[in-house]
């Protein structure tokens, strides 16, 4: 197993790699990851909302800036 301590060391192009990596090997096993009910509910209420004209949406800028500040 590779220890966290060994990919933090990582020049970003390595880790970016690695990252690629390990998303082509979950996705070629995606059908084993079971989606809980509530995410399914969640999903739906929002494809609603959409289809409704209900949804609000801003700027991917803004978003980024957001989700930065709630993981800080």
């Amino acid at each position: 197993m590779i220890a966290l301590e060994t990919i933090q060391e990582l020049p970003l192009q390595e880790k970016l790699y690695v990252m690629e990596m390990l998303w082509s090997e979950l996705c070629r096993d995606e059908g084993d990851v079971e989606v809980p009910q509530w995410h399914k509910d969640l999903l739906d209420e929002r494809e609603k909302l959409v289809a409704s004209g209900q949804a609000t949406f801003i700027p991917w800028e803004e978003a980024k800036k957001q989700i930065r500040q709630a993981v800080q």
